[in-house]
């Protein structure tokens, strides 16, 4: 079993929730979006930081248990920018990526941290980062079992996006309730979980702190996992 939360900080106002979320939630691995990328500790709880970007203060970053899992290598990914991030507040690199192996299972898995353009872009360019995006975790292990949650910012017409991204080979999952809930007009489903090669058990959607996303605390497991279990 994995078990993986994914975090909006909202410009990095949620940090102080951080160690009482991987402590009280058993965490294996914690990946964040719109956090201060300058002044992230080394050590969240029994967590380690694997890396974050560079290229922006408010990036990502991706947290891991060290008693579990081994680092292999952790890459950061621009992907195609919206009229935002060229105009407005640049974000250079919207996804950061940990090829892990799991000691538990003896198994390679990896997960990663992902941040689409905002509302003000069309859904048609999130949905253009999230293809490359895989593409580009793909480059870190083509065969490997594939986790990839954040803040999508795609809370309309997510059937369309289901299909799109059935379509090519990964699956993805909403939390049981919604995760944004800051503005009238903008409530609904943020964050999400496309996956390849894992079982996702559940999503689910954690109590509201500082920022205007709630964490989601997703539980996964791999196949084999599954069909064990069902035989016995």
């Amino acid at each position: 079993m994995l078990r993986v939360i994914s975090y909006n900080l909202r410009k990095n106002t949620a940090r102080g929730e951080l160690v009482d979320l991987a402590t009280e939630n058993e965490l294996d691995v914690l990946c964040l979006q719109e956090c201060d990328t300058t002044s992230l500790p080394a050590e969240i709880g029994a967590l380690h930081l694997a890396d974050s970007t560079k290229r922006n203060r408010l990036g990502l970053a991706v947290y891991y248990r060290r008693d579990r899992f081994t680092a292999i290598e952790t890459r950061a990914f621009a992907l195609k920018k919206s009229l935002h991030d060229r105009v407005l507040s640049p974000a250079h690199e919207r996804l950061i990526g940990t090829r892990l192996v799991d000691a538990e299972s003896n198994r390679e898995v990896v997960v990663a941290s992902f941040h689409a353009a905002p509302l003000t872009a069309l859904n048609s360019l999130r949905r253009n980062q999230i293809r490359a995006a895989h593409a580009e975790l793909r480059t870190m292990g083509e065969d490997l079992p594939m986790l990839m949650v954040g803040d999508y910012n795609y809370p309309y017409f997510k059937d369309h996006l289901t299909t799109h991204v059935t379509k090519s080979g990964y699956d993805l999952s909403l939390s049981d309730t919604t995760t944004y809930t800051r503005y009238k007009f903008f409530k609904g489903h943020f964050d999400f979980v496309t996956s390849v090669g894992l079982d996702i058990d559940n999503v689910s959607t954690l109590p509201s702190g500082a920022s205007d996303h709630m964490p989601i605390l997703v539980t996964a497991e791999y196949p084999e996992q599954v069909r064990m279990r069902s035989i016995a």
